[in-house]
């Protein structure tokens, strides 16, 4: 079982993820990409990252908008060092 995270380690991490933030006990960012087909293509990325990870997101797409939210599920459905590791992979791929 992974070990959920305080709420001080939480607040310091937030301040290294740019544009991520915190919905109930779940990371959450959302993405806004040139148009549908963008969308998808930054989703199959995440989902390569995820995959290789064994840590897969919440993912949510509506046009040109992708909302990811992480939490841990192993952990209660809260916040572990695997969601900040992921945020952190998701945040460096590059999207228009």
């Amino acid at each position: 079982m992974s070990q959920a995270l305080t709420p001080a380690q939480i607040e310091a991490a937030l301040a290294g993820l740019n544009g991520w933030g915190l919905e109930g006990c779940k990371l959450l960012k959302t993405y806004e990409l040139k148009d549908f087909k963008a969308a998808l293509a930054f989703i199959n990325q995440v989902g390569a990252v995820a995959e290789a990870q064994d840590h897969h997101p919440e993912i949510h797409n509506s046009w040109n908008r992708v909302s990811l939210r992480l939490c841990t599920h192993d952990a209660g459905g809260r916040l572990t060092e695997k969601d900040l590791t992921l945020a952190r992979a998701i945040q460096s791929i590059p999207h228009p």
